[in-house]
């Protein structure tokens, strides 16, 4: 009698235990595509505060940038060329609130930095 309930009960369980197989269909308002591109223009337009680290000729540039990317890695930093000179710039900061406070950050390094404004500041 207690083999043949072990076996009801194992059965019992192998069936429950079955797997089930789907599908799923995910559809999507075609215009989310659209916003998610306009999104993406009017964020690679926007204008951002930047911390000018210095300047000089390009080998002046380079060697200041390699300084800044091991003092601050996970920022952003890049060479700019504006006729005459190369500058080294850091950072891409949305908020004047935010950039001032990495430019403290960074005159403690540097103390020749400049904040730069964006171009088209509408803040």
């Amino acid at each position: 009698m207690k083999s043949l309930v072990s076996i009801i009960l194992t059965a019992g369980l192998t069936a429950s235990l079955s797997a089930q197989e789907g599908s799923i269909t995910i559809e999507q308002d075609p215009r989310i595509d659209e916003l998610v591109k306009r999104y993406s223009e009017v964020n690679s337009k926007t204008d951002f505060y930047q911390i000018q680290v210095g300047f000089g000729s390009y080998q002046k540039a380079k060697n200041l940038k390699a300084k800044v990317d091991i003092d601050f890695p996970t920022w952003y930093s890049k060479i700019e060329f504006e006729s005459p000179t190369y500058r080294v710039r850091l950072g891409k900061f949305k908020t004047k609130l935010e950039a001032e406070r990495k430019y403290l950050e960074v005159r403690k390094k540097y103390p020749d930095a400049m904040l730069l404004k964006p171009e088209n500041d509408s803040r």
